[in-house]
């Protein structure tokens, strides 16, 4: 009997040897191949600067020990709703000329429709974001059901995260409409598993897609993987889409604040009407308020700041739970904010899920507003005492 268990545990030591050595060598991909810049150092892409370790265990000990705590609900996290009451749009076929009317779908998802274009950015109508249909699930239904979506002529896909990257719903619409879809280096030859064909550009590079309508890849704040190992093999990347009149969309995609100069590289191309800008997913310990490779609300008021852009619509929470604070932290903190630091709130417009709403036009340019007091707003009562 001994023999036989020693020679059980014997094998499972010899196969987890081996799973340890070759799977991560096959889950690593090489998406792109091309000569090195200041952010790609001709195998992986990083962010320039000294922050660009945008995944350090933010709690203090290993990876993995913090990913067993997340995934086992061991870490102390607030209660979420399991699920949230949604009462989806029906959006027009088109919105013509200068008018521009928004829905927020959900997480990142945002269906933009203006100057006779429909827009849509990091396109998730899956239940789940994750591998073989594991990870996360929806804890709010799509702002407008995917049957109702007017066709499709645009989509900005920023990285490879799954809860961004959605490749069922990148065939659907595929299959459905044949969208434009502009990305960033690397990105193309993940989405071409779906069938669709995708224009992959590196920062800085742009794209007529219309008209008087062009879109520019944007530095951001971030990394990019499917698989852990295969690790910033991608790049990130947000979109400015430069439009006829009106003001211009800036889609951030997901970030972190990183040094701080990338919004204003968005604002040099123009006045800016509606930032779409992430607000979650910020916090991985109780009282945490930023993390490297997402924004909070704090950095989402300088960023928003830095911007120039005459409206805000704050996204990346409320949908999936992928972090440590309660269910409505980030909008309620974001409010608060705004009131402490003496801005009008209504500037981040955060309607809800499902809820259209038209950002004005920008006539003119918007004062800068006044951050002297953002810090000390930041460790008021109010903001701390939200979970």
């Amino acid at each position: 009997m001994l023999k036989i268990v020693g020679g059980v545990l014997l094998l499972l030591v010899i196969l987890f040897g081996l799973v340890v050595t070759i799977v991560p060598r096959f889950l690593d991909r090489v998406y792109y191949k091309g000569p090195p810049s200041d952010h790609f150092d001709g195998e992986r892409f990083h962010n320039p600067g000294p922050d660009d370790d945008t995944f350090r265990p933010p709690t203090g000990g290993s990876r993995a020990g913090f990913f067993w705590r997340y995934l086992t609900k061991r870490d102390g996290r607030p209660p979420w709703p399991e699920r949230v009451a949604v009462t989806p749009s029906r959006p027009p076929a088109r919105v013509e000329g200068e008018r521009m009317l928004v829905t927020w779908v959900g997480h990142a998802t945002v269906l933009v429709q203006t100057a006779g274009l429909n827009i849509l950015t990091d396109p998730v109508w899956s239940d789940r974001t994750g591998p073989w249909g594991l990870g996360p699930r929806r804890v709010a239904e799509p702002g407008i059901r995917f049957d109702d979506l007017p066709k499709i002529d645009l989509v900005l896909l920023s990285h490879n995260h799954y809860d961004h990257m959605d490749l069922p719903t990148l065939q659907r619409l595929w299959d459905r409409d044949r969208p434009r879809i502009v990305t960033s280096l690397g990105n193309d030859s993940v989405i071409a598993q779906t069938g669709a064909a995708a224009t992959a550009l590196d920062w800085g590079g742009r794209v007529a897609v219309h008209p008087g309508v062009e879109v520019i890849v944007q530095r951001v704040h971030h990394w990019g993987s499917r698989w852990f190992t295969d690790r910033n093999r991608a790049l990130w990347s947000g979109f400015v889409v430069r439009l006829p009149s009106g003001g211009n969309l800036f889609f951030s995609g997901d970030t972190g604040f990183g040094e701080g100069e990338w919004p204003r590289k968005a604002a040099a191309y123009g006045p800016i009407r509606l930032a779409i800008l992430p607000i979650g997913a910020f916090r991985f310990m109780p009282g945490q308020m930023e993390i490297g490779s997402h924004m909070g609300p704090v950095e989402a008021v300088q960023v928003f700041d830095r911007t120039g852009a005459g409206m805000a619509l704050p996204v990346h929470w409320g949908t999936f739970r992928l972090s440590f604070e309660g269910y409505d932290t980030p909008p309620k903190m974001l409010a608060a904010l705004m009131r402490c630091t003496g801005s009008d709130p209504a500037r981040f417009a955060g309607h809800g899920i499902g809820v259209a709403f038209e950002p004005p036009p920008v006539t003119a340019p918007r004062a800068p507003l006044d951050l002297s007091r953002l810090d000390a707003c930041a460790r008021s009562e109010e903001v701390r005492a939200l979970p």
